[in-house]
């Protein structure tokens, strides 16, 4: 088979720019599920408080409970004495009221007594007896207060569609008393690498044989940023095989990775598939990346269809930096990279009219942070699992030199 060369690479953003006008305004399905099922979901809905957080004015520090007016003049010099009406206890609404020259004791997320206007600290009063306190700091009104609502006032907008629930998201829900939630549905991804040569992690590979690791790293890729991988075992180079699996995988995927097809002398073969497969022509069709430049992409309706490098190191990056945004696209959120500013160890050289990404370890050294590149080829999957992140180095800038600040665009 006579082999085709790259038709005409286009920038990252570019070949982003594209993916997204394919996708237009497509998103995935909502579903509503518990909230504990929520975890690391894309909220679909706009979430608002519907009574307001917190429903009672309570205090934040274990103390006494005053009118801030009656300490005004309290110093460690000249304490202030007030008499002890009731005890504030923990989940218990107060049956008193406080009054001028009365203090009473509250635990943290206590309720605040009528009358009561501020907290003190019980480590800036002194007990005398049972029946009387030292206070021996002013209070100003408020202080150590919660107020009804100061959280969030009923009606607020908690939560925006498009964001990420973690911890403090799923903690705020719980808070507002939301128990299930509308989510974007996750993408499903389906897999598949093709070559004669690839076999299962669980066959010793034969000589000119190796180990299917693509697949397993794109999957987890996916599982890391919020969509299911869908794996479609191994393919041969075969059009009429690698044909029917990718017809069959699209009737189930939202997105479709088609691994190590795209390279000189077998990327004919998913170019041609592709080309089957969609009404449209393929639209990237190589990105001016290093590694990661023989990626081609094509649509069918809403559904993307990446051609990825057979290098896994190669097929990773191309999946951080482009599948990445799109399946945050089909989930309605934007995908923001975690970066550190770090100092190179040395110097970086890069190819002009290539966006490069160079490998690197991160280290501190004297409370600076250092960033120690690993140089190897884009099949070296070991250098891959000893970086923390990468640094980017743009087209228009002819490497970095030692000790040059840059940002590492981590991993995780």
């Amino acid at each position: 088979m006579q082999t085709e060369t790259f038709r005409e690479l286009v920038s990252l953003k570019e070949a982003r720019r594209l993916c997204r006008e394919r996708l237009g305004k497509h998103r995935m399905d909502t579903e509503r599920v518990p909230l504990l099922e929520a975890v690391g979901r894309v909220l679909a809905t706009v979430i608002s408080a519907r009574a307001p957080l917190p429903h009672f004015a309570r205090s934040i520090r274990d103390g006494y409970a005053v009118r801030a007016s009656d300490t005004f003049s309290a110093s460690p010099a000249n304490a202030v004495l007030l008499q002890l009406t009731g005890t504030v206890h923990i989940g218990q609404t107060p049956d008193f009221t406080v009054q001028f020259g009365e203090a009473a004791p509250i635990p943290t997320g206590g309720m605040l007594p009528a009358g009561a206007d501020a907290v003190v600290m019980v480590e800036y009063a002194d007990l005398m007896g049972t029946d009387e306190v030292q206070i021996f700091r002013a209070a100003a009104p408020g202080q150590y207060v919660q107020q009804v609502g100061e959280d969030m006032p009923e009606g607020k907008q908690a939560l925006a569609p498009g964001s990420v629930l973690g911890p403090a998201e799923i903690a705020l829900l719980s808070a507002l008393g939301e128990t299930q939630v509308e989510v974007y549905r996750r993408p499903c991804v389906g897999i598949f690498s093709t070559g004669d040569e690839i076999v299962a992690p669980e066959i010793e590979p034969a000589p000119g044989q190796t180990r299917d690791a693509n697949a397993y790293g794109l999957a987890a890729a996916c599982r890391s940023n919020g969509s299911e991988p869908l794996m479609l075992g191994i393919v041969r180079d075969d059009v009429d095989e690698l044909l029917s699996t990718a017809r069959a995988a699209l009737d189930d995927c939202d997105i479709l990775l088609i691994s190590g097809g795209s390279s000189a002398g077998t990327r004919d073969i998913t170019r041609q598939v592709l080309a089957e497969l969609t009404i449209e022509q393929i639209f990237v069709d190589g990105i001016a990346l290093r590694p990661g430049k023989p990626t081609i992409v094509a649509a069918q309706d809403h559904r993307l269809i990446f051609g990825l490098p057979g290098h896994p190191v190669s097929a990773l990056i191309v999946f951080h930096r482009l599948v990445r945004p799109v399946i945050g696209w089909l989930t309605g959120t934007e995908v923001h990279d975690a970066t550190q500013i770090a100092q190179v160890t040395r110097n970086i050289p890069s190819e002009a009219g290539l966006t490069e990404y160079v490998r690197v370890k991160l280290r501190r050294d004297d409370d600076e942070l250092w960033a120690e590149p690993i140089f190897g080829k884009s099949a070296s999957l070991s250098t891959l699992a000893q970086t923390d992140g990468f640094i980017e180095i743009d087209t228009g800038t002819e490497g970095l030199t030692e000790g040059e600040q840059a940002p590492v665009i981590l991993w995780r």
